[in-house]
């Protein structure tokens, strides 16, 4: 699939992406580009790695779950919660092993300068859901808080079992993610065919109702993705890097922008779902926006991404 930049009436950027779609029985619905492509599923995986929490014991509220699968925006309910795991783990942020940084929304980082908190905190980090998650798993099953984003812990290597359980494909070799955690390795159909897992599978009701109930909490709804998120009826991630999956009743889509553009990424993922007939009734005009991204010059838009071909 391709789509362009259009301004004032002219195109000019290409976009590539690959993209799959795949029923709950595994068979290929639609496919554009190399769908075996090798790619770091970055925060798109999750879900899968929030199943790791509940496998070592942690008991979280469905909230408190849709935290631990999100890339939060970090507003205070977002905030509140991944605080809410941690101290019903006994412990504190201070215990947190991410990345410091800001808000990932713009308009919650504003809210947070506007209370005098200028600098960067681990909390503010898109993924303290997440590591506040694993560090509950951790307490509840006696493993080490401190270490647990090496390779090796407990934690990393039920996420790696569990990966390669739902997608059918060994995520390895593992690299090192923004966040600092262990990411995972596999392409669009893998990632894929982990989405059909959270859908089909039982053991993964919980968090597909979580991430379902609470699309907000998983991504905020300001942005695209999060917009889809409160509308698609299922799970839906999105990840760095132009990356965005999403599954409901088996049928999994997986998007991958070649140039790492998420807005892409979601507007291709919406083409796919209206192509195979698989966007919720009634929320068309609603995503909208979403599906054909404008372009902004002088702060009003003056274009949108169109696809080109695929």
């Amino acid at each position: 699939m391709r789509f362009s930049r259009v301004r004032s009436g002219l195109a000019e950027t290409s976009h590539d992406v690959i993209a799959i779609a795949i029923d709950s029985d595994g068979s290929t619905l639609f496919a554009s580009g190399d769908v075996e492509r090798p790619f770091f599923y970055r925060s798109a995986v999750k879900p899968l790695q929030a199943m790791a929490t509940l496998r070592a014991g942690a008991v979280l509220s469905d909230e408190q779950l849709a935290v631990a699968c999100s890339s939060h925006g970090g507003f205070p309910v977002h905030l509140a919660l991944v605080e809410s795991i941690l101290s019903n783990a006994g412990l504190s942020t201070s215990d947190l092993r991410c990345a410091s940084g800001r808000p990932l929304n713009q308009r919650a980082d504003l809210m947070q300068r506007s209370l005098g908190r200028d600098g960067d905190e681990r909390l503010f980090h898109n993924c303290s859901g997440k590591h506040s998650g694993w560090l509950a798993g951790c307490v509840a099953s006696g493993w080490d808080t401190e270490t647990y984003l090496e390779a090796d812990h407990p934690i990393q290597r039920s996420i790696v079992d569990i990966v390669t359980e739902a997608t059918d494909a060994s995520p390895e070799p593992l690299g090192v993610d923004g966040c600092g955690a262990p990411t995972l390795r596999g392409s669009v159909r893998s990632l894929a065919a982990g989405f059909r897992t959270l859908t089909t599978d039982p053991h993964f009701d919980r968090i597909a109702f979580a991430m379902t109930r609470f699309g907000a909490l998983v991504g905020d709804n300001l942005r695209g993705e999060g917009r889809v998120g409160v509308n698609w009826s299922g799970p839906s991630k999105g990840g760095a890097e132009g990356l965005f999956a999403a599954s409901r009743e088996g049928t999994a889509i997986v998007t991958k922008s070649l140039d790492g553009s998420t807005d892409i990424a979601v507007s291709a993922f919406l083409e796919v779902a209206n192509r195979i007939g698989a966007l919720p009734e009634g929320t068309a005009e609603w995503l909208e926006p979403v599906a054909q991204p404008p372009v902004i010059g002088g702060g009003r838009p003056v274009g949108r991404f169109e696809l080109v071909s695929g």
